[in-house]
Parts: C-alpha cells; sequence; structure tokens
C-alpha cells in the first residue's frame, strides 16, 4: 500500500497563498515590483540559454561535420545525444526536484556543464563534442524549469498561467536566436570561440541563480530504489528510439541492418519497464493513467502538433540549403521567426483563460494550414524573402501552442493527484522530443522518395533528340569548353551539368510534396479537434441535463 512521503524539513510558515502548489516547487512570496523584474529578466536569460546551446549544434552542424572531417551518420549523432540525454533527464528531474531542490540539482549541472566545455576548448575532438552534448541535454532540462520558476515568480499566483506561457513559449527561442549569432561568433579556423561563448552563457546563468535564489520549497522523500531500475530501462529504450529515427534516413532504413536490433532492443526496454512499473506500488509512471481515454488523446494531440511544427525545421530550412543558401543569408529568416515566435507567445499569455486554451490549439494548427498553403508551390528561385510570411505564422503558432499545451497536461494530472505529475512531465518531454525527431525523420524519408520518383519523371520527359535538351547540352558543353578542349569531357561535363538541373528541380517538386502532405496532415488534425471539441460540449450538456433532471 502506498504510504505518504516523508518531509525532510520543516516546512516554513507560509500563509495559503504562498504555499508551494506541488512539493518541489517554490513558494509564491509576494515579491516588490523591482526583485519581479530581476525575476523575470533572469529567468528569460536561463529559459533561452536552456535551448541555445542545442541551437548552435543544429545551426552549425554542416560546419561542425567539416571541422571533424565526419560523415553524414557520424555527425547525426551530435544532436541525437543531445535528445537524448535530455529525455533521460527527465525521468529523474521531478523527483530529484521534490527531493533535493531544484536549486541544488541545477547548480550542480551548471556547474559540470562548465568543467566539460572548459575542457574541450582545450580536448578538441569528435568524441568529447558527443560528451558535451550529453552532459548539455542533461543540463537542459533542469534549466527549462528553472526558467519557468523564475519567470513564475514575477507574476501574482492568479497570473501563473501567464507566466507558464511566456516561459515556455520563450524557451523556443533558443535555436532561432543560435541560427541570428552563429554567423558572427563562428570562426571555421577557430571553433574555441563557439565553445567560449557558449561556457559564458552557462557562467552567467550559474552567477544569475547563484545571485537570486528561488524562494524555498517543500522537500519530500520520494526516490526510491526501483526508481532507478525503471530509468536503467526506460533511458536506453528511448535512446534506442533516438538513435533509429535519426540515422535510419541516412543508412536508410532496410540497408542498415543494426538498426532493426537497435529498434527492437528500444521497444522491448521500453516495455519491459512499464510493465515493471504497472505492478509496482509507488510506481514512477502510471501506467494506468497512460492508458486512459483522456491521456491518449494529449499523446495524440501534442505528437501531431509537434510533428506539424517540425516543417519549419525541415522543409523550409532545407530546402533553400538545397538550393545552395548558406548560414548568413539564413540571418534575415530566422529573425522573422524569432518575431514570429515572439509574438505568439505574448499573444497567448495576452488572451490568456482557461476556457480559451482548447482555441490556442485550434488557433495554431490553423496558422499552420494557412503556412503550408503560402509556402506550396516552390520553385529553385525562391529565395529566403518568400518564406518570410508562412514561417512568421508558423513561428506565431509555436509560441501559441506549446503553453496551452502544457497546461492541459498538468490540469489533467493535477486531477489525479500530485503523483502523477511525474508520468506527465516525462510525457510533454516525450512527445515533444519524439514528435520533433519523427517529424524530421519522416519528412526526411518521404523527401528522398519522392525526389527519386520526380527524377525519374523529368529525365523520361527530356530525350536527348528533343530539340530544346539538345539546345541546352550544347549551352552547357560551349561553357565547359572554357575549361578544356576535348570534346569528350566537353560532352560528359554537359550532361553532368544537366543532371544536376534535373536533380535540383526534383528536389523542389519533392519539397512541395512535404509541404503538401503537412497540410493534409494539418486538416486531418483540426477535424480531429473539432470532433473532439464537439464531443466534450456534447458530453457536458448531456451531464448538465440528466443533473438538472434529477
Amino acid at each position: 500500500m502506498a504510504k505518504d512521503p516523508r518531509l525532510l524539513e520543516p516546512a516554513p510558515d507560509w500563509t495559503p497563498e504562498e504555499r508551494p502548489t506541488l512539493p518541489g516547487s517554490p513558494a509564491a512570496i509576494a515579491h516588490p515590483t523591482h526583485r519581479r523584474i530581476l525575476y523575470f529578466v533572469i529567468g528569460l536569460f536561463v529559459a533561452i540559454c536552456g535551448s541555445l546551446s542545442n541551437g548552435f549544434i543544429t545551426a552549425n552542424l554542416p560546419l561542425i561535420q567539416g571541422e571533424y572531417s565526419l560523415t553524414p551518420s557520424q555527425a547525426a549523432w551530435i544532436p541525437a545525444a543531445y535528445v537524448m540525454a535530455n529525455i533521460s533527464s527527465n525521468l529523474i528531474l521531478f523527483k530529484a526536484r521534490q527531493q533535493y531542490g531544484l536549486r541544488l540539482f541545477s547548480e550542480i549541472g551548471l556547474v559540470l556543464f562548465i568543467a566539460v566545455l572548459i575542457l574541450h576548448i582545450f580536448v578538441h575532438t569528435f568524441e568529447m563534442a558527443l560528451f558535451v552534448r550529453i552532459v548539455s541535454g542533461l543540463v537542459a532540462a533542469p534549466l527549462s524549469s528553472l526558467g519557468m520558476y523564475y519567470i513564475m515568480q514575477a507574476f501574482k499566483r492568479a497570473n501563473f498561467g501567464r507566466g507558464i506561457y511566456l516561459a515556455l513559449g520563450f524557451q523556443q527561442l533558443g535555436i532561432p536566436l543560435a541560427w541570428i549569432i552563429s554567423p558572427a561568433i563562428v570562426d571555421v579556423n577557430d571553433w574555441a570561440v563557439l565553445y567560449t561563448f557558449e561556457l559564458g552563457l552557462a557562467l552567467c546563468c550559474l552567477a544569475m541563480v547563484v545571485s537570486l535564489k528561488l524562494p524555498r520549497s517543500l522537500r519530500i522523500e520520494v526516490f526510491e530504489k526501483q526508481d532507478f531500475f525503471t530509468f536503467a530501462l526506460l533511458a536506453p529504450g528511448f535512446a534506442f528510439i533516438c538513435i533509429v529515427l535519426t540515422q535510419g534516413p541516412i543508412l536508410w532504413w532496410f540497408e542498415a541492418k543494426w538498426l532493426a536490433y537497435i529498434l527492437i532492443a528500444g521497444f522491448s526496454l521500453i516495455v519491459i519497464g512499464l510493465t515493471y512499473e504497472h505492478f509496482r506500488v509507488n510506481p514512477l509512471i502510471m501506467t494506468r493513467w497512460l492508458g486512459a481515454s483522456s491521456t491518449l488523446r494529449f499523446i495524440i494531440g501534442a505528437l501531431a502538433i509537434r510533428f506539424l511544427m517540425s516543417e519549419q525545421s525541415y522543409a523550409a530550412v532545407n530546402f533553400l540549403k538545397a538550393m545552395g543558401m548558406g548560414p548568413d543569408q539564413f540571418v534575415s529568416l530566422y529573425i522573422v521567426i524569432f518575431l514570429g515566435i515572439v509574438s505568439g507567445t505574448i499573444f497567448s499569455a495576452m488572451t490568456f483563460a482557461k476556457e480559451r486554451i482548447i482555441w490556442h490549439l485550434i488557433g495554431a494548427e490553423i496558422l499552420i494550414l494557412i503556412a503550408c498553403a503560402l509556402d506550396y508551390h516552390l520553385t529553385s528561385d525562391v529565395r529566403p524573402a518568400n518564406f518570410y510570411t508562412s514561417q512568421f505564422l508558423v513561428g506565431f503558432a509555436s509560441g501559441m501552442f506549446i503553453g496551452p499545451l502544457l497546461l492541459t497536461g498538468i490540469i489533467n494530472a493535477l486531477q489525479k493527484g500530485p503523483s502523477h505529475m511525474v508520468t506527465f512531465v516525462v510525457l510533454f518531454s516525450a512527445t515533444q522530443s519524439f514528435g520533433g525527431l519523427i517529424g524530421s525523420s519522416f519528412f526526411s524519408t518521404y523527401q528522398q522518395v519522392r525526389t527519386q520518383y520526380h527524377r525519374v519523371e523529368i529525365i523520361s520527359d527530356l530525350p536527348q533528340t528533343d530539340p530544346l535538351v539538345a539546345q541546352r547540352l550544347a549551352t552547357y558543353q560551349q561553357s565547359s569548353s572554357k575549361y578544356t578542349l576535348d570534346p569528350a569531357l566537353q560532352q560528359n561535363q554537359a550532361v553532368r551539368n544537366l543532371n544536376q538541373v534535373v536533380t535540383r528541380e526534383a528536389q523542389v517538386q519533392a519539397y512541395n510534396d512535404v509541404i503538401a502532405l503537412n497540410g493534409v496532415f494539418a486538416v486531418l488534425l483540426l477535424i480531429w479537434g473539432a470532433l473532439n471539441i464537439t464531443r466534450s460540449k456534447y458530453l457536458l450538456r448531456k451531464q448538465q441535463l440528466s443533473a438538472n433532471t434529477s
């Protein structure tokens, strides 16, 4: 039989308004205005820094691949290491926060991250880069929570929902900000500049959280030995799934047999871990709640929305890369995305109300659908400026949906009791991480398949006997005469140039297919959401009628 957890220290004499909502969360103290401003500034800085480290890798991965002389498969391990560690960290974060305090957990993580970064400045190898990303992923989880609680301290208890909206929205600014500032700080001849900058951010975070600490919280004894056994099962299980999703589109799903074994091992570990939890007295993961219809709807909705959002990071950016765009040319686009996320976050916070949560989610889906319609009919002449409107809308949707999504899950979890919060934290982290990975993996696979299809289709329509094709080959042959006088080499170069054009146009059509498919998914999700709203209202009205008649 489950027992109540033991308090590790006497609780301060809080008023009912000041008492923390949950053990591990800071008390809601009425701070003076200047202290609220400081809490907000520190929370904003910490929240952005929590995702900025991963943003630097996302923005500079092709350059890092060249720096370490890596294959595409090896390079993919670097961002995958971050995601694997981040999901694993969330498995133990909530209980660690309740037993040891979020502040201590975060400060130890930051000190470890600083030490590893200092080491990486001197030990510049691929293995060390992977280790840095693992530690960065472990630290990012407590930093995200830390940033959220600092921002919430800037608001009165009645407005904590607005604070959550702002904190979660601003956490998404790390990736666009990394794209904006990377060209100014990345020097391919001196990578220590990037790592030194990252080190400086970590030192600033540590100085801020030490100089202005969060209010105290209730600390309770919650860890059990069985928790670590669950962690030993689920953490590698989640990691194996991440490996498959990142390596599958690169090595190709049916070519690398070891991916199948990794996938089997990952699912097996997760199933064993959840089965073990199912029969525990004080489980870390509430498996029975996971099977509830409301939870399943949340999982599907959270995964689907993050899946749709991956169109921004995959289709728009990779299309422009395929058209020859470099990091410098992405700065203006990511400024627009940055402004979109900020606008969406502020909009959702200003219009916050519990009854509007579902409408924020529906609104985000509509904006994604509009963005897909704007991005469709791409051509090889499209440049970053052509994406400003659509990507601003996707950024706005991204800032608008994340807060309502989290608050919906928190409300559902708290209705079941505080013991369900660990399950929700893991569930929310997993849906967002895996939703993004599944989206990128799926769209990458689909784009490659469609590129080959369109390439064959274009080539079949281009017989060399066609006058226009012959004219184009003659033009290419004439251009290559500047470099060689051999007619055979000139002809080969002309055919090679034509093939490059064919491949480019096939890629353009394939990215159009990706955007169209994402639009179809957005329509399906919108219909599913509308049906759920209708169903909920029908059941509520039915309950009210039965209550009135009785």
